[in-house]
C-alpha cells in the first residue's frame, strides 16, 4: 500500500518564480500553498455507493461566512471551520477530523495534475474570444474586427444554437496534467511544480496525484479492501 491515504489536496496559487535545478538549468516554477486539510466526511460504498474522502481547507474563516447546514455539521462532529470542501479519491484509511499536510501526500520528483480556474478577461469580441480572422485591415474597409453574418437562409431562418459570438471570456475550470514536483517545504505547506498553473495569485487550486499513476493505486486499495471484507 502507498504511504499516503488521499489522492489530492486543496490549496492556493501563490505565484511564479525562477528555479535552478541541480544541473544549473533555470526552470519556471509555480509556487502553491497546499493544505493543511482536515477530513470532514468519509464516503463508503455501503452508505454512499462509492469510496472517497471529503476534505476542507484549514484557513481562518468566521462562522458568519459559512452556511447553516455546513456550520451545523461541523459543530455536531467537533470539526474546525473550513473554507472550502472538495472530495478526492480515497487510497487508505482515514478518520474524521484527521489533518493531512502536503508532506503526507506528495513527494519531490513525482507527477501531479493541478486544477485551477483561468483568469477572467471580461467581455471580449469574436477575434479575441474565438480567434476569428476579422476583416480587411486596409483598402477602404470599414469592417476590421466584426464577426460577420450570424444568420442562415430562409430555412431555418434563425441563429443556430452554439453560435460563437462576443461575450464574457475565460473563468473556466482547467486541468494541467503531469507537472513535476520540484520543491516541497512542509513547515510552510508549500509545493512547487515545474510549469504554469491556471488562475490568478491567491486563487484556489486542487492538486491531485497524476492520473497516469492514480488508477493503479486506486485498484490496489480496492483489492486490499475486498480481501479484508471492506
Amino acid at each position: 500500500m502507498p504511504g499516503y491515504t488521499v489522492a489530492g489536496l486543496i490549496g492556493r496559487k501563490i505565484g511564479m518564480m525562477q528555479w535552478f535545478d541541480e544541473d544549473g538549468r533555470a526552470l519556471p516554477l509555480t509556487v502553491l500553498r497546499v493544505g493543511p486539510c482536515v477530513v470532514t466526511r468519509v464516503r463508503t460504498p455501503e452508505r454512499d455507493g462509492y469510496r472517497a474522502v471529503q476534505l476542507g481547507l484549514l484557513e481562518p474563516v468566521k462562522a458568519r461566512h459559512l452556511n447553516r447546514p455546513l456550520l451545523g455539521y461541523l459543530k455536531k462532529h467537533g470539526l474546525p471551520f473550513v473554507r472550502k470542501l472538495v472530495e478526492f479519491p480515497l487510497l487508505g484509511e482515514v478518520r474524521l477530523g484527521q489533518q493531512i499536510t502536503v508532506a503526507d501526500v506528495f513527494q519531490t520528483g513525482e507527477k501531479v495534475d493541478v486544477v485551477g480556474w483561468t483568469k477572467g478577461r471580461g467581455f471580449q469580441g469574436g477575434v479575441h474570444r474565438h480567434g476569428f480572422g476579422g476583416g480587411p485591415a486596409s483598402h477602404g474597409s470599414k469592417v476590421h474586427r466584426r464577426p460577420g453574418s450570424i444568420g442562415t437562409n430562409t430555412d431555418p431562418g434563425r441563429v443556430l444554437k452554439g453560435k460563437r459570438m462576443a461575450g464574457r471570456m475565460a473563468v473556466r475550470r482547467l486541468k494541467v496534467r503531469n507537472l513535476r514536483v520540484a520543491l516541497i517545504v512542509p513547515e510552510e505547506h508549500v509545493l512547487g511544480v515545474v510549469g504554469s498553473v491556471p488562475g490568478a495569485p491567491n486563487g484556489y487550486v486542487y492538486v491531485l496525484k497524476a492520473k497516469s499513476t492514480l488508477a493503479g493505486q486506486m485498484e490496489e486499495y480496492a483489492a486490499v479492501q475486498q480481501r479484508a471484507g471492506g
